[in-house]
């Protein structure tokens, strides 16, 4: 078939070189500027480069414009693949070719769409996550789905280890999909729009510590924000600092919220919400970062007690 692919950061080159691996003839390669920008800046292996490589003409641009779109027309494409494309895309582009536009969402459609759906479906407590395409629509990942692949999500998975596992869908998920659309007899399924569930691009702040949440949301909370994604951070006796590794406590602990109580297996028990019943797990923290880039275990790192808290002007410190 003829494809044009639209894609950016890891999961745009992976989509495009499932496309060259099949051998269809991608015939235009559409992709973003590279970018610092935080989230932009994970995972950004080049979809351009990849291009190149192959001989694939390649048009750079933040946004679809008429340029775009005429480029688009004139490369005559059977079908669109998108795979983190960051911008609005108007019917007159997705409608386009005979095939229409597919684009690749990693979640388990109509659920998490919208914007780092793995990282939400770990913080949100799913037990499954996984890669849909679905043929492009007037909403957002909203259209009728083609294909779904699912994996669990285990008890000690991180993020990362989720984003890289989704990933590796890829491959299969495209043959699937443009093999059901070179059989002549594609099913569609449409989305149970009263099952959908939207999140938010991802800011700074929400990377920050909410001491109000149970140690198990918070647990699973600092699996997600792994390694490259910015970390969970809080404030520690004024100073800012990122909490690396952490664990839901074995006793159940009393006191007040965000109080560091006592040591608990090699890490500092920080008390969660409503601390003064005395029933509710804590958070055990067990690896930090502090300010200066040092990491530090968390027994250690707060022999001194006091409270761990949401905002730089901390609660005076316990003695």
């Amino acid at each position: 078939m003829r494809v044009v692919s639209f894609g950016f950061q890891t999961w745009g080159r992976k989509t495009l070189q499932a496309l060259i691996d099949l051998d269809h003839d991608v015939v235009l390669a559409v992709t973003h500027p590279a970018s610092e920008q935080s989230y932009k800046a994970i995972f950004s292996e080049s979809v351009e480069e990849l291009a190149r490589q192959h001989a694939i003409p390649v048009h750079l641009t933040d946004r679809v414009d008429a340029e775009t779109i005429e480029l688009v027309r004139r490369a005559e494409p059977d079908v669109i693949v998108v795979n983190s494309w960051y911008t609005w895309m108007p019917p007159e582009l997705y409608n386009l070719p005979p095939h229409g536009t597919l684009n690749l969402h990693d979640s388990l459609l109509p659920k998490f769409t919208g914007f780092s759906p793995v990282l939400w479906a770990l913080i949100s407590g799913e037990t499954e996550f996984g890669l849909t395409v679905h043929r492009m629509d007037d909403g957002l990942d909203t259209g009728d789905i083609l294909v779904q692949r699912a994996l669990p999500i285990g008890p000690t998975d991180t993020g990362t280890e989720l984003v890289l596992r989704g990933m590796d869908l890829i491959p299969g998920a495209v043959r699937e999909a443009l093999s059901a659309l070179e059989s002549g007899a594609p099913v569609w399924r449409p989305q149970d729009t009263a099952a959908r569930t939207y999140y938010h691009k991802r800011s700074e702040r929400d990377s920050l510590i909410d001491w109000n949440w149970p140690a198990a949301d918070l647990e699973r909370f600092v699996r997600a924000l792994s390694d490259p994604y910015p970390r969970p951070f809080a404030f520690y006796r004024g100073e800012r600092i990122e909490v690396l590794q952490a664990r839901v406590s074995e006793a159940r602990y009393g006191g007040t919220t965000g109080r560091v109580i006592v040591q608990e297996g090699g890490g500092a028990v920080v008390s969660g919400p409503e601390a003064f019943r005395g029933h509710n797990h804590a958070l055990v923290i067990t690896l930090v970062r502090s300010a200066d880039g040092v990491e530090h275990s968390g027994d250690k790192f707060f022999a001194r007690g006091g409270y761990l808290t949401s905002e730089s002007a901390s609660w005076p410190q316990a003695v």
